[in-house]
């Protein structure tokens, strides 16, 4: 027996606004009834989760239990960085190495963490 996600929930103050911010994370749009004071909003990545922001009354106030680590596909982590920067997403931490290796964190514009890795691509060119 086996089990795979279907959805990734994240609980936000305004889940219009944030879902066009991962919108664009994504490149992906908006589910077309979705509306600004909507207590809902959800997204369908191409080739991954339905992702579901839900209103709650409290803010974020402690770091995430749980994040999302992105892989860049058609640009590298560096670019990726820029343009998620760009979009609205704030820098928290950079972890990159010398060597290439490690990744950044950044937050949404309502303060959940998440990690921009290398690509593939990116990986590939440095293993043997």
């Amino acid at each position: 027996m086996s089990v795979r996600i279907h959805n990734i929930s994240i609980d936000c103050r305004d889940t219009y606004a944030l879902s066009g911010f991962w919108a664009q994370v994504f490149g992906c749009p908006r589910q077309p009834d979705d509306l600004p004071g909507d207590p809902e909003a959800m997204l369908l990545p191409e080739g991954g989760p339905e992702v579901l922001f839900l209103a709650v009354p409290e803010g974020k106030t402690v770091k995430n239990r749980l994040h999302l680590d992105l892989e860049p596909v058609d640009r590298t982590r560096d670019e990726e960085v820029e343009r998620l920067l760009a979009v609205g997403a704030v820098h928290i931490d950079d972890q990159r190495r010398p060597d290439g290796t490690g990744w950044v964190v950044l937050a949404d514009p309502e303060g959940n963490e998440f990690c921009v890795l290398r690509s593939a691509a990116e990986r590939a060119a440095t293993t043997g």
